[in-house]
């Protein structure tokens, strides 16, 4: 193949589809078009009178679906893709991968589904969790590295956080709150695990010359503050113990970011997103801190790590995953450049805007969720071809 042929689009022939090909091609077009419908659905819930779910409730399905929905199915197209690498063992492809897929997709859809039993919605989203987690075991313990056997533990945890969850759609207890607050935790420590493995790995290869510097302590920290988060608060209502510990948590990923950061990484998009992904991080442990003390807004705390650390590094790393595997440059185009400016924005509008003028607030979150909108919007359309066509280098994957 010449190498002009690389950059080439692909004709469209849906005979040619790989959609099943590797773990993120599915995901991530389901994380894309669910990212883009799950928002849309959110603004329409403050002006027209229907139900969003009503398993859930309407508070509680957004928050559900962010969480388990959108940036569950992020994090399972990366882990089915990453583990390849790492171990250099495969991961399930084809019909395996497209089962795992629907059933992902079931757990959307059935709660809109008139006459389902909620049991079977239960047991439906429940199931998909474990046989993740099943389907990453035998290459995690075929690999070398017990490092990475971290992620079946971290995914029962998932399980368990959605089960808190669905205990209370089913109106048998009153854990949703702390199911949606675990998995977020959960979610951010990933955030730090991974983070501290592609951030730095990611600007040494793009930044000619530059070498990362970390401390093992701050790393270890790291881990250990965000797990003591997550554990206290499944024991406390919040207050100021959690707001310390968030305090110490943005101190030493604010240690961390130091290390990895370059001033060169502004010219390159796909640097700059995942920086400004881990910055969220710190802005919204931060504000958590000052939210447990009645500082700050909490619900828009809150946001700061939902839409800024875990959107803006999510959108960020499935642009950078999907060009990496389907043999392109990493480079992003511009439109995909400004995909990621206005999904900051986004955020921004979101976390600050209520805290500034709260009279405004339906302002806010309708401005917020355009941006979010065309920003999705623009990401879906574009990485769509690159996500059902075969790599351009003719390799497998």
């Amino acid at each position: 193949m010449s190498f002009h042929n690389l950059n080439e689009k692909p004709d469209f022939d849906p005979k040619k589809w790989v959609p099943f090909a590797l773990g993120f091609r599915p995901f991530f077009i389901f994380a894309g078009f669910f990212g883009f419908l799950l928002l849309l659905i959110w603004l329409m819930v403050w002006h027209v009178e229907f139900s969003a779910g009503d398993y859930y409730g309407r508070i509680g399905w957004h928050s559900h679906e962010m969480l388990f929905g959108y940036t569950l199915a992020v994090i399972s197209g990366f882990l089915l893709t990453a583990v390849r690498n790492w171990t250099g063992v495969d991961t399930i492809i084809n019909r395996p991968l497209a089962l795992l897929a629907l059933l992902w997709l079931l757990g959307r859809i059935m709660p809109w589904i008139t006459g389902v039993p909620d049991w079977l919605i239960m047991l439906t989203d429940l199931a998909f969790i474990p046989l993740l987690a099943i389907a990453l075991i035998p290459p995690l313990w075929q690999g070398k590295s017990k490092i990475n056997r971290m992620f079946v533990p971290i995914l029962l945890v998932f399980f368990i956080a959605n089960l808190l969850v669905h205990l209370e759609a089913m109106g048998w207890t009153s854990t949703a709150l702390k199911g949606t607050d675990l998995m977020l935790h959960m979610i951010l420590l990933l955030i730090v695990m991974v983070g501290g493995r592609v951030l730095p790995f990611f600007t040494q290869n793009v930044i000619p010359g530059f070498t990362s510097t970390s401390r093992k302590w701050v790393e270890m920290g790291s881990i250990g503050l965000i797990a003591l988060i997550a554990a206290t608060g499944l024991v406390t209502q919040g207050g100021p113990i959690i707001g310390v510990l968030f305090f110490a948590f943005a101190l030493l990923q604010a240690i961390r970011l130091q290390g990895w950061y370059h001033n060169d990484i502004w010219d390159k998009p796909v640097l700059w997103v995942l920086h400004t992904g881990f910055g969220w991080l710190i802005v919204g442990s931060l504000l958590m801190g000052l939210a447990s003390f009645g500082m700050f807004m909490p619900s828009a705390a809150k946001h700061a790590l939902t839409a800024g650390a875990i959107g803006v590094t999510t959108i960020g790393m499935m642009a950078r995953v999907a060009r990496g595997h389907s043999g392109r440059t990493i480079d992003v185009t511009k439109p995909i450049a400004w995909v990621f400016v206005l999904i900051n924005l986004a955020v921004i509008l979101r976390v600050f805007g209520p805290q500034l003028l709260p009279q405004q607030y339906l302002i806010w979150i309708m401005s917020s969720g355009t941006l979010w909108l065309v920003g999705f919007g623009i990401f879906t359309v574009s990485y769509l071809p690159i996500l059902l066509y075969p790599r351009i280098d003719g390799r497998p994957g």
